[in-house]
């Protein structure tokens, strides 16, 4: 077979193009769908793949589905092969096989045909705001396998040759709690497919077949290229790390988990055989899971700028056994498979961190802390159901601070519910939206502060599930770095008694008057805290981050508590810094 050669310039026209096309396929679902777990926190995901199913663009949007796009696309290849005609829209939501993630995050995948053969295909993945089970929002805390979690979309054609399978549709109305959201996402899925479609096949049109197909190869590869170059920068090693992840949510826990990063001019290699094994409650992840949060990390690592496609991940292997807490297997439960695939790219994060210090900052407080509230409207009378993400403290790293209260990295580009929207649409009061200053993560740059959030019941009957990781286990500190401080929420009842704190917990009831107060934690610290400019400890305690007592017991400095100069610095302190210069005229001579 002859290779179409093509020009630099339309190559990069056509590349270019294909970015847009992810992009355009991103704002058109988002701006058309129903719930606000989509449109405001903008939990999804679009891209295009070519024909074999490699990922050629992706719009922004939730980092942890970075790459689940293709392997959806592979599950379809599988099962339908040649079988595939235009106007076909498959639905698949199976954690345990390509793209799987949890239930709630439905795929769609459309294969895109230009003088009657496939040349790409058109995919997106959306957090349905219901899809059955046993509890509002369907992702739960407490489920033991994954028939209570909701309905299973096993690779299954909801249009076939552009008609559609109504019986599916009516199947999908009867067995969710929000009709109206999760049928009008699924439009809005289909609609941003569409786009893409028609985007690809313009394409085609004004380009030829054979000169968009020979970008698709040079994007790839220049992919890999641009992978390999900053591959060839990286020290080489072996780099280890351990940690736990706190529970299951059904009181067992804690479970080790442990990474092998090996790194050479060929490969980084990622190897977590030996982690502990699928537990019975839902924080399993599958194998997709781990590579998609292992794939965020690498591009942190080696490209954080690179436009995403398959080409990049050429480099990185990932292994593990099956049937681990990483690689679950049927029927485990994975409603809330952040926490074990969070902390997979987590520990690649922790191994790397001290070797890698421009790229990689301290610990961050890494859970997605869902919360899940649902109730009646004190108003209309209607059932109501907040389903959203939190955000918390990064890590400080080496230059600068922690951010603070941006999202976990499984995330990515998501966003909070505005309070107007959580007041108006919800039958809860905003009482409090704050950052936690809490002075933990202290080092010579400081963990960035998580948040305080706090909703009151505006209704009796109403109850909150709630799902935060690094209960126990905190944020970690690198270089002398102190570890931040957990994830927590506590219930302020209206008869003025306090419940927890807690970090897992499934349908607390509240009552009208009830507060639940959702505290998410600060980042790890970065560096001794004694290294950390007296002036700075000042300007932090008047900015609230520290208190006055933290300014001396962390960092060794007294503040004046009314205009919080700096009077003095500990003896600690100035052995600490005496010794430091000891040591570093020692290593000088």
């Amino acid at each position: 077979m002859t290779q179409t050669r093509v020009d630099p310039f339309s190559l990069e026209i056509v590349k270019d193009s294909l970015v847009a096309i992810g992009d355009e396929m991103f704002y058109t679902l988002g701006r058309t769908s129903m719930s606000p777990i989509i449109y405001e926190v903008l939990d999804y995901a679009c891209g295009l793949t070519d024909a074999k199913g490699q990922l050629l663009t992706q719009g922004h949007g939730v980092a942890g589905f970075i790459g689940m796009l293709s392997f959806m696309v592979r599950d379809v290849l599988q099962k339908f092969g040649g079988k595939l005609q235009p106007g076909d829209v498959i639905i698949i939501n199976d954690p345990y096989s390509g793209g799987g993630s949890h239930l709630s995050d439905v795929g769609l995948v459309m294969p895109i045909f230009y003088e009657g053969e496939i040349v790409a295909f058109s995919a997106n993945k959306a957090h349905w705001t219901e899809v059955g089970g046993k509890d509002p929002g369907s992702f739960t805390n407490d489920a033991t396998e994954i028939f209570q979690e909701g309905l299973q979309f096993p690779c299954i054609k909801l249009f076939d040759a552009g008609v559609i399978n109504q019986a599916l549709v009516d199947l999908i109305q009867a067995n969710v709690r929000f009709p109206d959201l999760s049928l009008g996402d699924m439009w809005a899925q289909v609609a941003a497919l569409r786009t893409g479609e028609r985007r690809f096949y313009e394409l085609c049109e004004r380009h030829g077949k054979e000169v968009v197909l020979a970008s698709i190869d040079h994007l790839l590869a220049h992919g890999e290229q641009l992978a390999r170059k900053e591959l060839a920068a990286l020290p080489k090693g072996t780099y280890e790390a351990v940690d736990y992840i706190d529970s299951d949510g059904m009181g067992n826990g804690p479970f080790r988990i442990q990474v092998k990063v090996t790194i050479t001019d060929e490969k980084f290699i990622c190897d977590f055989r030996g982690s502990h094994p699928q537990v019975l409650g839902p924080i399993n992840c599958s194998y997709t899971s781990l590579v998609t949060d292992v794939r965020t990390i690498f591009l942190a690592i080696t490209n954080p700028s690179q436009d995403i496609n398959d080409g990049v991940f050429r480099p990185l292997e990932v292994i593990t056994d099956p049937g681990l807490i990483f690689s679950a297997q049927r029927p485990a439960p994975t409603s809330n498979y952040w926490e074990s695939g969070s902390a997979g790219g987590d520990l690649v994060w922790k191994a790397l961190a001290p070797v890698l210090p421009h790229r990689l900052t301290a610990g961050h407080f890494l859970s997605v802390c869902a919360v899940t509230l649902s109730g009646r409207h004190h108003v209309t009378g209607d059932p109501f159901l907040i389903v959203e993400p939190s955000v918390g403290g990064w890590g400080a790293g080496e230059g600068m601070d922690g951010a603070r209260g941006q999202f976990c990295i499984g995330d990515g580009e998501t966003y909070n519910m505005p309070v107007e929207i959580a007041e108006t649409r919800y039958g809860v009061m905003v009482d409090e939206y704050s950052l936690r200053c809490d002075g933990a993560g202290a080092g010579e740059y400081i963990g960035g502060s998580g948040v305080v959030r706090s909703y009151r019941a505006l209704s009796d009957n109403q109850t909150v599930t709630v799902t935060f990781g690094r209960h126990k286990f905190l944020p970690w500190g690198v270089r002398g770095g102190e570890a931040g401080s957990p994830n927590e929420f506590t219930v302020e009842k209206a008869n003025g008694e306090i419940d927890g704190p807690f970090g897992i917990y499934p349908r607390y009831p509240l009552n009208k008057g009830d507060v639940v107060r959702l505290v998410t934690a600060t980042g790890g610290g970065y560096g001794h805290p004694f290294d950390r400019p007296a002036e700075k400890v000042a300007l932090d305690a008047k900015n609230g981050y520290i208190s006055i007592g933290q300014a001396e017991q962390k960092f060794g400095v007294t503040v004046h508590p009314a205009t919080y100069e700096v009077l003095a610095e500990t003896a600690e302190r100035r052995a600490y810094q005496s010794r430091s210069r000891q040591g570093e005229r020692t290593a000088n001579e």
